[in-house]
């Protein structure tokens, strides 16, 4: 796990692969750092201020050549659950590269040389208007692991005081506030279909069910 706790005063300057590398270190083994693939030669063939694509030549794990396309992610994606009692808030959004509307947790970018956890803040003020009293990092994960090495890390945000939302420029946002069995319904059923969204319905509600209580007790309090 990240053994950044939330709430500290923002000083870390890791990026995204180190932050994942300190999630990984100690769960290693020796077989599992050798890796099957020889890189012969690599090659950029796209970048901007978000991703760069690169192309590399490779021996396969069988021997033979080979071509290999990496998309590296610059930001870290936060994904954060507000979850007030029962209720969780979800986000609506056109979402460009699917060509069709998503309902989802509110998430965003998070920049080297800035916490997940003040990103989060940041992302859930903007896109929802709301101010959390207590947070609870949930989990973390590659999003797509075969072809792209975007990490996200997730929080459970809870005691939520309303506010003003400012969303980006690139946001046409609507907010929901539902039942969280109806976005568990959602998510099971195949209305939600984001990555990252789903992850933190399920995770939050299967460590809710393995506490075996209500809610999920926050481990940090802050009032930034």
């Amino acid at each position: 796990m990240l053994r950044q706790e939330p709430g500290s005063n923002g000083s870390s300057q890791r990026g995204a692969g180190e932050w994942a590398l300190t999630r990984r270190a100690h769960a290693m083994t020796p077989g599992e750092t050798k890796s099957p693939w020889k890189t012969v030669a690599s090659k950029q063939v796209y970048d901007n201020p978000w991703i760069a694509v690169r192309e590399d030549k490779v021996i396969r794990p069988d021997g033979e050549p080979g071509i290999y396309g990496v998309v590296h992610f610059k930001n870290i994606a936060v994904g954060i659950l507000p979850i007030e009692g029962d209720h969780i808030y979800l986000v609506g959004q056109y979402r460009y590269p699917l060509e069709q509307y998503s309902w989802e947790i509110p998430e965003g970018g998070c920049a080297i040389g800035e916490e997940p956890f003040r990103a989060a803040q940041r992302e859930l003020r903007e896109e929802t208007g709301l101010e959390a009293k207590h947070w609870r990092l949930l989990g973390e994960a590659y999003l797509s692991n075969s072809v792209a090495d975007e990490y996200a890390v997730w929080f459970l945000a809870s005691g939520l005081v309303p506010g003003e939302r400012q969303p980006e420029g690139t946001e046409a946002l609507e907010v929901r506030r539902l039942p969280l069995r109806e976005a568990l319904g959602m998510a099971l059923g195949g209305q939600i279909t984001d990555s990252l969204s789903l992850m933190a319905i399920m995770s939050y509600m299967l460590q809710r069910s393995a506490d075996g209580s209500c809610t999920l007790q926050p481990t940090t309090t802050t009032h930034a």
